[in-house]
């Protein structure tokens, strides 16, 4: 009989040392926030090739819709909500708008793209003439040449979560680490975990993967992998796949792989991204920068900014004027950690809903509270395969993960992570009504004992039972998410609300353009010079102590 499962005793510990503050509303909610990225689709499945629609307001100021990478991409963006069914009604609310103003448009709810038409076929995000709208837009056409326009029509939810302050000071004096400054405290322990998140963002991608097929046309010159086959006419996927959007076919490139971007302190990440920005490679500079009067990249560096760097977590902190996002980090320590490795949910109109949220806040403090040792090389490099391995095989009965040198399967794993997430889903519930981070463990937990039950093979199932055209089945699921969404009465106040952006926010977009007093060239020498300066916190006034 296998052993039953334990709870590591610190883990126990520091639960039951933090529940009574918690319990006296004394430790705070978390705060999270949601970016939701979708392609609009025309009626046959095809990318819309039609403009953002002015009715949304400027895609440059409007502070909750834009675009991602292409003026087909939307992108919603909440804001902060100590409450996940406030962030979610938020999110809806901007879905119900813009379909007030597409016209036999949809938006497309799979994170693999729709139906392409090559390259071309995907336009890039059109910011207008300001230099950081053209800054936008020059960036795009440096993804371009660089990786294809393909990768970049791939859409996810970008999950943002922060800690009260109130829970931070509790940590630290249950740590007795008040000699530390808190904004040094607080970015040590995120990067802690994230370091555990790495280890262990395995299971997110096999509870919540929903992309293990995709369109022919995504495949660039017909060229289809060993890993997939070939389902119906127009569709290709792997059998036990559970998120091809996190594989090698998604947002991976070679040239970043060299950058080992470590996460065992905030200085060694820093340095290696700003190490990248600065740093030309041979192959992007044949591509040319600036070929007479053509902007085609902002650089021929590594990165051509931070934003490039693709990786399935990232600590962040909002920026000021003037200060890029490492040097924020660097100036005011780490405010909050986004999450980008979670799929759509195709079965969702929303592509989230609260149990998927209310899990992954269980495990985000799971990490923060678990022992989170510094990764070496050769360790980074075992994570890297298991997230693979789960990545491309993930239902895979006979599929086994590295545990501690040690062969594992995914459920045997899978199990030890919930019973001591069940530890807690104890604190974090303590301040709410009912039990729902217990409650969202209860919910996923048959999908470690039953592959076809994720989302991944739900879709593949419907595939299976259809005609096997992933862009047939997924059309059909945006159509009738639009009736619903269409259906759904809006807040009165936040409709008024969005109303009165569309003028604002076009009004700023002309007060930036109209403001303009130095050329692009100049406006980008400048950037990078700036970008190139240290912010660190050790050249700042320390925090009194708490």
């Amino acid at each position: 009989m296998p052993e039953p499962l334990t709870v590591p005793p610190s883990l126990t510990a520091t639960v039951d040392r933090l529940l009574p503050s918690a319990r006296q509303g004394r430790l705070g909610r978390l705060r999270r926030g949601l970016e939701k990225e979708g392609l609009r689709v025309d009626a046959k499945g095809h990318i819309a090739q039609t403009p953002h629609p002015y009715a949304l307001g400027s895609k440059l100021t409007h502070p909750h819709i834009t675009t991602d990478y292409s003026e087909a991409l939307l992108e919603y963006i909440t804001p902060v909500y100590s409450d996940p069914g406030e962030a979610l009604c938020f999110l809806s609310d901007l879905h119900s708008f813009t379909y007030q103003h597409l016209a036999d448009e949809w938006i497309w709810p799979g994170s693999m793209p729709s139906r392409l038409s090559g390259n071309d076929s995907i336009p890039i995000a059109d910011y207008g003439s300001s230099n950081v709208g053209t800054m936008k837009h020059v960036y795009r056409k440096g993804l371009d040449v660089r990786y294809g326009r393909i990768m970049q029509a791939i859409a996810g939810v970008h999950y943002n979560v922060s800690l009260p302050d109130d829970m931070w000071h509790a940590l630290r004096e249950l740590e007795q680490a008040t000699d530390v400054s808190f904004n040094d405290y607080r970015s040590t322990r995120y990067f802690g975990m994230i370091r555990h998140f790495r280890r262990h963002s395995w299971l997110l991608l096999y509870l919540f993967g929903a992309s293990p097929a995709v369109d022919k046309s995504f495949l660039p010159d017909g060229k289809v992998p060993e890993k997939l086959q070939p389902l119906g006419d127009d569709t290709y996927y792997a059998p036990y796949a559970t998120t091809l959007r996190m594989s090698d076919l998604g947002y991976q490139n070679k040239v970043q792989s060299q950058l080992k971007i470590c996460f065992n302190s905030l200085s060694n990440y820093v340095n290696t991204l700003r190490h990248a920005i600065s740093s030309p490679w041979p192959d992007y500079q044949k591509l040319g920068v600036k070929v007479g009067d053509e902007w085609r990249q902002l650089n021929a560096n590594i990165l051509q900014i931070e934003n490039e760097y693709y990786s399935d977590i990232r600590p962040k902190r909002v920026a000021k004027h003037n200060e890029t996002p490492s040097q924020a980090l660097e100036a005011r320590g780490v405010e909050y950690i986004e999450v980008r490795c979670l799929d759509l949910n195709p079965f969702d109109p929303l592509g989230v809903d609260e149990t998927q949220m209310r899990f992954v806040d269980t495990f985000l403090m799971w990490c923060l509270l678990s022992d989170s040792p510094w990764i070496s090389d050769e360790e980074c490099d075992r994570l890297d395969d298991n997230r693979r391995f789960v990545v491309e095989r993930g239902r895979d009965p006979a599929l086994t993960l590295i545990r501690d040198g040690e062969a594992t399967s995914v459920r045997e794993w899978g199990e030890q992570i919930f019973t001591e997430m069940a530890e807690v889903a104890r604190l974090l519930d303590a301040v709410e009504e009912g039990a729902p981070h217990a409650d969202a463990l209860e919910a996923l937990t048959p999908r470690l004992k039953d592959p076809e039950l994720t989302p991944s093979a739900q879709l593949l199932a419907q595939l299976q039972a259809g005609n096997g055209s992933l862009s047939d089945a997924l059309l059909t699921l945006a159509k009738n998410q639009a009736d619903e969404l269409r259906a759904k009465p809006m807040q009165r106040s936040r409709e008024a609300l969005l109303a009165q952006l569309i003028d604002t926010s076009h009004q700023q977009q002309h007060d930036i353009e109209a403001d303009e007093q130095v050329s692009f060239d100049e406006f980008l020498r400048d950037y990078f010079d700036r970008a190139r300066e240290s912010r660190a916190l050790s050249t700042l006034p320390t925090e009194k102590k708490a």
